[in-house]
């Protein structure tokens, strides 16, 4: 089942949220409203199978990604991409058909779960009055409790059971699709035999005949991430003889080799074993150097899933000059694809992210491996950096993923290298004709302004950085402001996340931010300024935001607003918010966003009620917002009417089931994060296909 996204909704695309309900996969997973809107990127690329699923699951009621136009090729106008580097804005904006990607709404969908941490702030109670002691770094009276949290026998002897007998029992896409990924979400205990019982249970759907169960049962073995799937999982991406046979059929449709592909890379990011990681990046290579008949769609996933697969750093001078043999080797690997031109533009945009979090990526080392080599650090960040430069003829996808890149690998000290980036990021922002990268720039700067290089003057660098945000704030262009609004809470959450780093949170900065906020008047610019506020922890904030939440104008303005004095920890706004989820009963968006803010304060008093809404909620929309906020506040307690509800037959619809089976997935999660938020963070999402965001709610990251 697709969810709910991004995981925020917009005035602006309020009404096509709730116009749009196709169904897949059951929930939706990201941008404004939860998800990105039709208009970017490209690149279906044919192949066998339908380009979509049949709407069988329920939908949030959202577009859930951008469009990707026909397999022929990329979208026109709206996708900004082509390389258009003559005198006007080549991406979104207002003169283009669709929804404006380059509004900060989208950004914020696929990379603000690492900031809410939902997981932690709903296990993890604060004690009243404390948040602001916990937030500032006095907090030693902060109390955790963990009375709520599911218990594993909770899990095995109740959530399981009832999930593997709607799969057993059940028909209907909508439970089927959830039940699957819910008991993904939850992983299994292997028997004595060493086998998975639930890996069996869900392969058995590859052959099923609606295209929608098959693709989501090879993404949810990479969800499930036990090691022997990755055998099924390579033969389904390959479509050779025995991936065929999996799926009974002449040929394994290029939905579900993607799906594949993209589970490869789910192991490849969890499992513990070196050995593995190398077979996967193996096998995503191999399936990358496959000529053209290999759909876009499969390369595009095998890209994306080998950023996830980060092999051993070799510590010694080894005589195996493999791509599998290292991960300098690997990294080398992804930059040669990249400077290949005869691989399509599309495919390549997704190299630099690849790059950015093999280098960043954990690794499986001994205790005295030396880090990623500087130089290589260095090549990567001057290919990045070549394709950025004026007179560079590089796609503007591929080179919004570069800036996306460079601010993973940038740092704050003055030597040569990382003073060239920021100030080519700078530049971006300043003068660039792509309003998508300008924005992109504004972000990374603000990403390398949380890091620390091992050279000197850190202090300078950072100042500068705070010094150019803070003027896009106050004087930028229109459009710009909110961006740097939200750069400028990224940045000092970054130093504060960091205080080995020796920097500590600006307060002039923060204040800045508060005056824009006051003073905002748009609903974009306060939505921005409020999120920005939130993600800094700015808890003298408290104050604008309550304000906010009384007169703001929009539904989307308040949801954001309450998503903010959620992340800053202040509880006089619990009843406030709590009036608004019972109030937006048939408003989605606001729902879902205001049961984030509730969930971030450790609110549970509603769960009772909204199990009572999610089993009389008709519109597909309403149910996967309900289910998704059950999710972010449930607890132990939902369990039992989530499971009879997931269990009735009468009165109640089978997409509403469906999401009791969602809701159950979420709620048992063994990750803190949701699975696909390793995808989405940093992701460039104009270079998009449909497996990866779909126009209907399609794509990997539509997923609940």
């Amino acid at each position: 089942m697709k969810r709910i996204l991004v995981l925020p909704a917009l005035a602006l695309l309020g009404a096509l949220c709730l116009q749009n309900t196709t169904n897949a996969h059951g929930g939706t997973y990201r941008g404004p409203g939860d998800t990105v809107p039709p208009g970017g990127g490209g690149g279906g690329g044919g192949g066998a199978g339908p380009s979509t699923p049949s709407p069988s699951g329920p939908s949030t009621g959202g577009p859930s990604g951008p469009s990707t136009p026909s397999p022929a090729g990329p979208a026109g106008v709206p996708s900004g991409g082509g390389g258009n580097r003559g005198g006007g804005p080549s991406t979104g904006g207002p003169g283009n058909s669709g929804p404006d990607l380059t509004l900060w709404e989208f950004w914020w969908g696929f990379n603000k779960d690492p900031y809410l941490n939902l997981k932690a702030a709903i296990y993890n109670e604060v004690n009243t009055g404390d948040f602001e002691e916990a937030f500032l770094g006095n907090g030693t009276k902060a109390q955790k409790k963990n009375s709520l949290r599911p218990s594993e026998s909770a899990i095995r002897e109740k959530i399981v059971p009832a999930l593997k007998e709607a799969l057993e029992k059940e028909r209907a896409n909508d439970i089927v699709t959830g039940a699957m990924v819910a008991l993904a979400k939850i992983g299994d205990v292997k028997n004595e035999e060493g086998k998975s019982e639930l890996e069996e249970a869900i392969a058995k759907f590859l052959a099923d005949s609606q295209q929608e169960i098959a693709e989501t049962a090879a993404v949810a073995l990479g969800i499930l991430a036990n090691d022997g799937s990755v055998k099924t999982l390579e033969q389904l991406v390959r479509d050779n003889e025995d991936g065929r046979k999996a799926v009974k059929a002449n040929e394994v449709p290029y939905r579900t080799r993607a799906f594949a592909a993209y589970g490869l890379g789910l192991i490849g990011a969890r499992t513990n074993s070196n050995q593995v990681r190398q077979e996967v990046a193996a096998i995503l290579m191999d399936m990358l150097k496959k000529p053209d008949s290999s759909t876009r769609d499969v390369k595009v996933a095998c890209l994306v899933a080998l950023g996830l697969t980060p092999i051993a750093i070799e510590t010694t001078e080894g005589d195996d000059k493999s791509a599998t043999a290292s991960r300098q080797n690997e990294i080398q690997w992804v930059l040669d694809f990249m400077k290949d031109e005869n691989n399509h533009y599309l495919v390549r945009a997704h190299a630099p992210t690849a790059m950015a979090r093999l280098l960043n990526g954990d690794s499986i080392k001994p205790k005295d491996a030396k880090q990623i080599p500087a130089e290589l650090r260095e090549k990567v960040a001057r290919a990045l950096l070549d394709a950025l430069a004026d007179h560079s003829k590089e796609k503007d996808e591929v080179q919004q993923s570069c800036v996306l890149a460079l601010g993973q690998i940038g740092d704050t000290d003055q030597d040569k290298l990382d003073t060239e980036i920021r100030d080519r990021l700078m530049k971006i922002a300043d003068k660039s004709n792509d309003i998508q990268a300008k924005n992109f720039a504004c972000i990374s700067l603000a990403q390398i302004g949380g890091r620390q290089g091992v050279g000197e003057d850190n202090d300078k660098g950072v100042k500068a950085l705070r010094n150019f945000l803070g003027e896009k704030m106050t004087k930028g262009s229109t459009h710009i402001r909110p961006w740097a609004g939200i750069s400028v809470g990224v940045m000092e959450r970054a130093i504060a996340d960091n205080p080995a780093g020796g920097q500590s949170p600006s307060g002039s900065q923060k204040e800045a931010l508060r005056a824009a906020l006051k003073d905002a008047k748009t609903p974009d610019e306060q939505g921005a300024y409020s999120i920005g506020c939130g993600i800094a922890r700015d808890v003298e904030a408290k104050a604008n935001l309550i304000e906010k939440l009384k007169q703001a104008a929009g539904d989307e303005t308040r949801g954001y607003v309450a998503v903010s004095l959620g992340l800053i920890g202040e509880r006089e706004a619990i009843k406030p918010i709590q009036d608004i989820v019972k109030e937006s009963k048939y408003k989605p968006a606001l729902l879902k966003q205001a049961a984030i803010g509730l969930g971030l304060l450790g609110d549970k008093e509603l769960v009772q009620d909204m199990c009572t809404m999610l089993g009389e909620a008709k519109g597909l929309s309403a149910q996967a917002a309900i289910a998704s906020a059950l999710g972010f506040i449930g607890d132990s307690r939902s369990i039992d009417p989530l499971i009879t509800m997931l269990k009735k037959k009468e009165g109640i619809t089978d997409s509403a089931r469906g999401f009791a089976a969602v809701a159950l997935g979420i709620v048992a999660d063994k990750e803190p994060l949701p699975w696909n938020s390793k995808i989405s963070v940093n992701l460039n999402y104009r270079a998009n296909t449909t497996t990866l965001t779909g126009e209907n709610g399609t794509g990997i990251l539509d997923i609940l």
